[in-house]
């Protein structure tokens, strides 16, 4: 990059920062910028970080998902549980570093069978935001958290699973939840929520950031 030319000018050199860039660009300034978390792309993924269950992990906690900063994070993995038992596979909200394990999240979920079955769970009081299906697996699923470090807003989810079921019918859920109170949700627990105990073989779950704004 040419020193007397940064970002198309000549002298002082413009301020850059994700939102506003300014300046004429060749391909080392883009990457420069990129490398810097400056440069403008709305809706970039950033992996914030993998974690690995093992038939001796009860749950795994995310605990720096830079909420500062990402005003939507993507959950995603696929989950084989272990010791012969599929669970139902949950999300607890860490508030300020403070596990909210009351029975204060709402849900609501239907799944739908290739064989044409349908049904629906859903609660207005329950303690974590379940998406997961007992008895199935593997599970593949995405989850997209909102607003988690907005103290104004409630923080809500939206969920897509798909496995395979017993009786090998293709098997998907989609659902929504929400901790329905105004905080900072700076982690994440994933945990078996009927078993509890060696949730799962050797996966990887994967957390990032989306930043749109």
């Amino acid at each position: 990059m040419a020193d007397d030319l940064k970002y198309g000018y000549k002298g002082a050199e413009p301020t850059q920062s994700f939102g506003n860039n300014t300046g004429v660009f060749d391909p080392n300034d883009i990457n420069n910028l990129i490398a810097d978390n400056k440069w403008t792309t709305f809706g970039q993924l950033e992996l914030i970080e993998t974690q690995t269950f093992s038939t001796s992990v009860a749950q795994i906690d995310f605990t720096d998902i830079k909420e500062d900063i990402y005003n939507v994070h993507l959950l995603t993995g696929t989950v084989i549980f272990g010791s012969g038992n599929a669970d139902l596979l949950s999300m607890r909200f860490f508030e300020s570093g403070v596990l909210e394990t009351a029975s204060v999240y709402q849900v609501a979920r239907q799944f739908n069978r290739a064989n044409a079955t349908q049904g629906e769970a859903r609660s207005t009081g329950v303690g974590d935001i379940f998406f997961g299906e007992t008895s199935l697996e593997p599970q593949s699923f995405y989850v997209y958290i909102y607003n988690a470090g907005d103290s104004s807003k409630y923080t809500f989810t939206t969920q897509h699973l798909t496995t395979i079921d017993t009786a090998n019918n293709f098997f998907s859920t989609f659902g929504s939840g929400v901790l329905p109170q105004t905080s900072v949700v700076d982690g994440i627990r994933l945990w078996g929520r009927v078993y509890g105990n060696n949730i799962g073989e050797d996966f990887d779950v994967s957390l990032y950031g989306i930043r749109y704004s």
